[in-house]
């Protein structure tokens, strides 16, 4: 396969699950603001610029971190390379390059998101309309990853898109967890308060893990139960543990140009999947999770230069 046509599925993946990040994002923020009783509202908006990536974007821009200005920055605002907008459009743009390559079904998934995307920012959106479209672009997400999964060869274009979907989701996972440390309680005391229960059922409710988190936990939302789904149980699919098993699975079935230069990011995903596999919540909160966390992005962002670098895209 050519390094380009390679290099465009696997950041066309990435995009597309980056703009469903930022939705679920966005809805976390929601939530925890929901919840929130003392006067400082702005903290979670904060913090859900931090768990993009895009503070020093809003800052540059001369805004507020108020509830407006992060959500037009983080949905629609086009100065703002992982706003959903731009996703959507960036991962367009990648689909066309590579339009021959992929299934009819997946392409206009694409095309069809993109298009269906002006209804929304033609006009401010409301509560009830942004609601909406942040389940629309979850919906559309999961439409392509959908007919992606049931009807592309498994063939190297098949793996870089999984590859691309799953470093993603993984980066994903471990910002969205590390929002929660980012929010600042009104007090220490509430730490373990109902203020504090209600932000990590949150996290659960944007990840769509209430149900895998009663089946596997019972009783109260604890903390540490929290932080080994997301973590550590490879059952859930979007615990960084599944999906490194993913991204190691894709990489072993990739025929690599170079197999020497591959086989370093190779190795990068399976020592981390064993960490991540065998890794102690307790242990880990016990140690400092924003720490661990921000260890997991870090890695993840150097693996995905060594796949690039690996496969010469």
């Amino acid at each position: 396969m050519l390094a380009r046509t390679a290099g465009d599925l696997f950041w066309l993946a990435r995009y597309m699950e980056r703009a469903d990040y930022v939705a679920r994002l966005l809805q976390v923020a929601g939530h925890m603001n929901a919840v929130r009783v003392d006067s400082n509202r702005s903290s979670e908006w904060e913090s859900a610029l931090v768990a993009a990536g895009c503070e020093e974007g809003l800052e540059a821009s001369g805004q507020p971190a108020d509830e407006a200005s992060v959500i037009q920055f983080l949905a629609f605002d086009r100065a703002n390379p992982s706003s959903i907008a731009n996703c959507i459009e960036t991962a367009r743009r990648n689909a066309r390059s590579v339009r021959t390559t992929l299934t009819t079904e997946m392409w206009e998934a694409v095309n069809q998101t993109s298009q269906e995307l002006a209804d929304f920012t033609q006009a401010p959106l409301d509560a009830d309309r942004l609601a909406e479209f942040l389940d629309w672009v979850k919906a559309r997400v999961g439409l392509f990853h959908g007919v992606c999964s049931n009807g592309m060869l498994r063939r190297d274009s098949y793996h870089f898109i999984r590859t691309g979907q799953f470093l993603e989701r993984a980066d994903n996972t471990a910002r969205l967890l590390d929002v929660k440390y980012h929010v600042q309680l009104p007090d220490v005391k509430d730490v373990g308060g109902v203020v504090d229960y209600y932000q990590w059922l949150a996290i659960l409710r944007v990840v769509g893990a209430r149900r895998a988190y009663r089946v596997l936990f019972k009783g109260r939302v604890q903390p540490a139960h929290v932080a080994e789904l997301l973590i550590s149980r490879a059952v859930f699919p979007r615990s960084l543990a599944f999906c490194y098993e993913q991204i190691t699975q894709h990489l072993d079935a990739i025929e690599a140009q170079d197999p020497e230069l591959a086989a370093d990011a190779r190795r990068q995903a399976h020592t981390m999947y064993a960490q991540l596999r065998f890794a102690r919540a307790d242990q880990v909160i016990e140690d400092g999770l924003h720490e661990y966390l921000t260890d997991v992005i870090d890695r993840t962002r150097d693996l995905g230069a060594g796949i690039a670098k690996g496969h010469l895209f």
